[in-house]
């Protein structure tokens, strides 16, 4: 029972080990990756870690639990340390595949409303509040016409990532 414990124990610490020095022994494993995607994601860190760790533990219990011998207890331990690295690596695989979307860029404000916040003069600076990605945001606004605070306008480019040249709505215009 004390071998069944042991590689239990031994998991924990191959899986803490794995969570402190991310990637550090993933190298080791680098050679399988010949076989074109036989082990692929099988054999890293944490699923070594899970099957070892299972393997001991079950054994362990099924040992101490009943009068069933080492051999049976070593069955049961490899068959849910098979079915914990599995788990494992079927749940790697789907945080890896999980993509967020792209950050907005300024080339998104392109054709969108917003107000004037200060008021533009003619080749000068003002400021309008605009909406990116559904939050309001403050942008450093030109135009080639005088736009007063409170007007609504279109943003025709975005030169820099905080600055916008803008037009202003007119009225029936869509």
């Amino acid at each position: 029972m004390q071998w069944f414990l042991g590689l239990g124990i031994a998991g924990l610490v191959l899986l803490a080990f794995a969570l402190v020095f991310d990637g550090f022994l993933e190298g080791l494993f680098d050679s399988f990756s010949a076989l074109d995607g036989v082990f692929d994601g099988l054999l890293s860190l944490p699923v070594i870690a899970g099957f070892v760790s299972m393997l001991g533990f079950s054994g362990a219990i099924v040992l101490g639990t009943t009068s069933l011998g080492v051999v049976p207890a070593t069955v049961v331990g490899v068959t849910a340390g098979a079915g914990a690295g599995w788990l494992t690596a079927r749940f790697s695989r789907a945080l890896m595949r999980e993509h967020t979307p792209p950050a907005p860029r300024a080339d998104d404000l392109l054709g969108s409303t917003g107000q004037v916040v200060t008021a533009i003069p003619v080749g000068g600076y003002g400021e309008v509040l605009l909406r990116l990605a559904g939050q309001p945001t403050k942008y450093a606004a030109r135009s080639t016409v005088a736009v007063e605070r409170g007007a609504e306008v279109w943003v025709e480019s975005a030169p820099t990532a905080t600055s916008v040249v803008v037009r202003p709505v007119r009225e029936g215009e869509d």
